[in-house]
């Protein structure tokens, strides 16, 4: 590794996001390399999100590169079947991932899975089974593939997936300054990848950038755009079936524990020894994947919420809502914002103005706390993407007041009933009095019917008056109407007699002249008659000669 790189790895791995954006920003601008900013922003991202897999109150960070001298003979060099190791290149809760080649019958490189020496018990052998089958079953363009399996001289299980040479997406749109319609449409193959997951019964459970790779198909696009990148949907090592059992050994999760990325858990799944969790948990954990795309940030600040107890982890994820990406974006610092902005080839206020309009109300439906709120699916999710790009009404709104009520009132069970009681108490003492009234005013409503029935005697004269009054006023309006009818024919005439005579005025055909100027009623003789009555008069006429005057007589 670079040393560089090691040493601004080193510095900003223990940040918060924003301190980590505004000391890249400072950097570049002090001259530091571009490829050096863009490999350290992609290990700070697949830390954050490789912190992955919680199995206890403890948060354990990946550590891959300590286990390439592991001991069972799985050492850079080593051989398993016919693969050889060449490097160890990920760790996930209970595996090992290595970058590996096979030679015969022909060169390919993979990626291998292996178990961790130690985590060989039934209930981890279990899920590992379960990760294998579950890709085992899926056959689409952006999820990885299952090539081969077996188990090591040692005992322990790996598989063969195809080898995803990319970077998670986030690193992708932020290196490649993807525009915000650029980043959806990025995002749209990630949710039909997870659909195709959930047709076949699994849940992946722990989505996040890092599991979520871009890889580039020849040359990108001169426009920068998605055309050319494939996404990979990798590790489904905490995946459930949700339909069948994969195997004969498979398992939940052990009361007491939680499995995922607390940054990109939904509330259901952060309930220790929950496992009343369906396909909107991947809902979830999409919706916090396009929040983070769309602002640069995520819902919830990394630093902030592992620094918490573990139950208060929970609490935050299942009860506390996120700001929305507008209010998040407007209120970093300037230089993270700028950052942010920069990535996104638009400036701050554009990007947050896209934002309030109606685009953030899609990842924040995604995140709803009730999950029956959310889309239903990753295939609801996607649609709803493609109606904002293709300036369709969206599914997604903002959340309503009667949402909100609902919340309130279920936080705050105890006293709303006691308040109901209250209600329901003065709701039947009102009712008693309204009912008394209500006898009264029946009383005073037949006293006041005899007097009606006069009156109705007494209008029905005054309407025959209004009728006879109404007949006059419409012989007037026909009058007048005909008054007008003959003022626009004489106007019309007039119109017409100083057109003529302009005419004839180009033809010096003055006599005509004349005729039509005389033809015009005095009163709507305006500035045009006025000009062709002067231009008309014979008496001033321009006399011409060829030669010298000397004299002339009238």
């Amino acid at each position: 590794m670079d040393p560089r790189v090691r040493a601004l790895f080193d510095a900003l791995a223990d940040k918060p996001q924003a301190e980590r954006e505004a000391a890249l920003a400072h950097a570049a601008a002090e001259g530091c390399p571009a490829e050096i900013i863009t490999e350290v922003r992609r290990l700070l991202q697949i830390k954050t999100a490789e912190a992955a897999t919680v199995a206890s109150p403890e948060i354990v960070p990946s550590s891959a590169a300590a286990y390439a001298t592991d001991s069972m003979g799985d050492r850079v060099g080593g051989w398993i079947g016919p693969y050889k190791l060449l490097e160890p290149i990920g760790e996930g809760g209970f595996g090992v991932v290595w970058l590996a080649e096979r030679r015969e019958p022909m060169v390919q490189r993979v990626a291998i899975k292996i178990i961790k020496p130690g985590m060989d018990s039934k209930a981890v052998i279990a899920r590992f089974e379960q990760e294998r089958q579950a890709l085992a079953v899926m056959d689409h363009p952006n999820v990885a593939k299952v090539l081969d399996g077996g188990v090591t001289p040692s005992g322990r299980p790996y598989f063969v997936m195809e080898h995803v040479k990319g970077e998670p997406i986030t690193a992708v749109a932020d290196n490649h300054r993807l525009t915000i319609q650029q980043r959806l449409e990025l995002f749209i193959p990630v949710c039909d990848a997870v659909q195709h997951a959930h047709m076949k019964g699994i849940i992946h459970r722990d989505l996040k950038p890092s599991n979520i790779l871009v890889t580039f198909l020849g040359d990108q696009a001169a426009d920068g755009s998605s055309r050319g990148m494939l996404v990979k949907v990798i590790d489904f090592g905490v995946a459930k079936a949700i339909s069948h059992t994969l195997t004969d050994k498979t398992i939940f999760t052990e009361r007491g524990q939680i499995i995922g990325t607390p940054e990109y858990m939904s509330p259901e799944q952060a309930e220790m020894g929950a496992i009343d969790i369906d396909t909107r948990t991947d809902v979830y954990s999409l919706g916090v994947v396009l929040y983070e795309l769309l602002c640069g940030a995520l819902p919830f600040d990394s630093h902030s919420l592992r620094s918490a107890g573990y139950a208060e982890i929970q609490r935050i994820i299942r009860e506390v809502d996120p700001p929305r990406p507008s209010t998040r974006l407007s209120t970093s610092d300037d230089a993270t914002a700028a950052a942010i902005a920069k990535a996104r080839h638009a400036d701050r206020e554009k990007i947050a103005s896209e934002l309030r309009r109606e685009l953030e109300w899609i990842p924040l439906k995604a995140l709803r706390k009730d999950r029956r709120e959310r889309y239903a699916t990753p295939r609801d999710l996607a649609e709803d993407v493609q109606r904002y790009l293709k300036g369709d009404p969206l599914d997604a709104g903002p959340e309503s007041t009667a949402y909100r009520l609902r919340k309130i009132l279920k936080r705050h069970r105890g006293p709303a009933l006691a308040a109901a009681a209250v209600l329901v108490a003065l709701l039947l003492g009102l009712g008693g009095t309204l009912w008394k009234a209500d006898e009264a005013k029946r009383e005073k409503d037949r006293a006041n019917l005899e007097a009606a029935r006069a009156n109705a005697e007494a209008t029905a004269a005054k309407e025959q008056s209004a009728r006879a009054d109404a007949k006059a006023a419409e012989a007037d309006a026909e009058r007048q109407k005909a008054l007008e009818s003959s003022k626009q024919i004489e106007y019309n005439s007039y119109v017409a007699n100083i057109q003529m005579a302009n005419a004839a005025m180009e033809m010096r055909l003055f006599d005509r002249v004349r005729q039509r100027l005389d033809a015009c009623p005095d009163h709507l003789r305006g500035w045009e008659w006025r000009w062709l009555n002067a231009t008309a008069d014979r008496s001033l006429f321009k006399l011409e000669h060829p030669g010298s005057v000397r004299s002339a007589a009238y």
